[in-house]
């Protein structure tokens, strides 16, 4: 009996020592978040910064080349069309005459005032030689009624007469053209004078000062840029989309306006994908391939009395919605091979499963199969966690 109960008590603490080493070598449960598939509304957006503008702006310039008044209209101070002078645009004069030009100028007059003496004088010879072609024509057709003169000799009389009138009429043209360069002449030699009566630019529009290009008086070259005017109350949102994500936005898709200062979103609805795209560097220095894309207001007087032109806006367009769906954390998601994949929590162990996702955004993911309402899924899986593992659930 003593050697029984000696062996009875040795292999009792065996068994004990065994159970320490066991407790102490065996691993302690991961500490994992929670969470799980639950049924309801999913929307897809693809979200990117846009900005306001006003849809029809007009940028107004100087007609003509002028001297400027300055411009007292401030931007944001309301204009009428057709009555509000947004400009005021007076004739430049000219150039004031020094010295020397006055000289040369001077001796230009007399220079074109001998021009008219001389061209005078050649109309006087002119005059003459035709009253003398007239006098012979007349005493050539009294002979020749007497038949003392041939035919041909009254023709070249004739011939005489024409060519005299022909060349008096050439002469008083070079009069008039030699007159016409003493007055241009005697115009180049006079001072500057006071200057015309202003241009007034009116408003074509009604609406606000939107900017204001010019405002001190200046003299202005024609088609300088003077001031933008547009009606604040008609607003549009542009946002210049990668152009990959552009190909899945298609006009009328509905879009929400964010982060834009106020409590609540702004609603909107996409007018028009832009046909051409353009190149832009990013922050990080990456060239991008972007694409404009426009959205009208729901409500453009509301967003009108809230915002401005050149206001920054956040524009997610809702490419893809559904009101009741089964849906799980993107975070719960992890890859195992070409398939997306779980860890359910059953019994305390983590299991992975192979599901089947549909859409998703930043935040959820459809499931349509390998899951079901009710299951809890373990949140941001580390990457020791293994199947089979005991998990437990991370406190608050």
């Amino acid at each position: 009996m003593s050697f029984l109960w000696k062996h009875a008590r040795f292999a009792g603490g065996l068994v004990a020592v065994l159970a320490v080493v066991a407790l102490a070598v065996w691993p302690d449960a991961v500490e994992v978040d929670l969470a799980s598939p639950v049924v309801g509304p999913l929307e897809v957006t693809i979200d990117e910064e846009g900005e306001t503008r006003v849809r029809e702006r007009f940028l107004v310039s100087a007609p003509v080349a002028g001297r400027l008044q300055r411009i007292d209209l401030e931007p944001g101070d309301p204009i009428e069309r057709g009555r509000t002078v947004l400009a005021r645009l007076t004739p430049v004069p000219p150039a004031l005459i020094d010295a020397r030009t006055q000289a040369e100028l001077a001796a230009a007059v007399e220079a074109a005032e001998a021009a008219a003496g001389s061209v005078g004088a050649d109309r006087d010879r002119v005059a003459a030689t035709l009253e003398r072609a007239r006098a012979t024509l007349k005493r050539q057709q009294e002979l020749a009624e007497a038949g003392a003169v041939s035919l041909d000799t009254l023709e070249a009389a004739e011939t005489g007469v024409r060519l005299a009138e022909e060349a008096l009429r050439a002469a008083d043209f070079s009069v008039r053209r030699a007159d016409y360069d003493l007055q241009m002449a005697r115009a180049r030699l006079q001072q500057p004078s006071a200057t015309g009566r202003p241009i007034e630019i009116r408003s074509p529009i009604d609406g606000v000062v939107l900017k204001r290009h010019r405002e001190s008086e200046a003299v202005v070259p024609a088609g300088e840029p003077l001031v933008e005017v547009g009606d604040p109350g008609d607003l549009e949102v542009v946002a210049d989309l990668l152009s990959s994500d552009a190909v899945r936005v298609s006009p009328g898709d509905p879009v929400r306006l964010e982060q834009w200062g106020g409590g609540s979103p702004l609603e909107g609805r996409v007018r028009r994908i832009e046909p051409s795209g353009f190149m832009k560097v990013s922050a990080l220095g990456v060239e991008e391939q972007r694409v404009n894309v426009i959205v009208d207001f729901a409500d453009p007087a509301a967003a009108g009395r809230e915002l401005g032109d050149g206001y920054r806006v956040e524009v997610r367009v809702i490419v893809w919605q559904d009101p009741r769906v089964l849906k799980v954390p993107v975070g719960a998601l992890f890859r195992r091979g070409e398939n997306w994949a779980v860890f359910v929590v059953a019994d305390g162990r983590a299991h992975a499963e192979v599901v089947e996702i549909g859409q998703r955004n930043g935040v959820e993911a459809e499931v349509r199969g390998g899951l079901s309402e009710g299951d809890t899924v373990v949140l941001h899986p580390p990457d020791t966690l293994e199947d089979g593992m005991r998990v437990t659930a991370r406190e608050a």
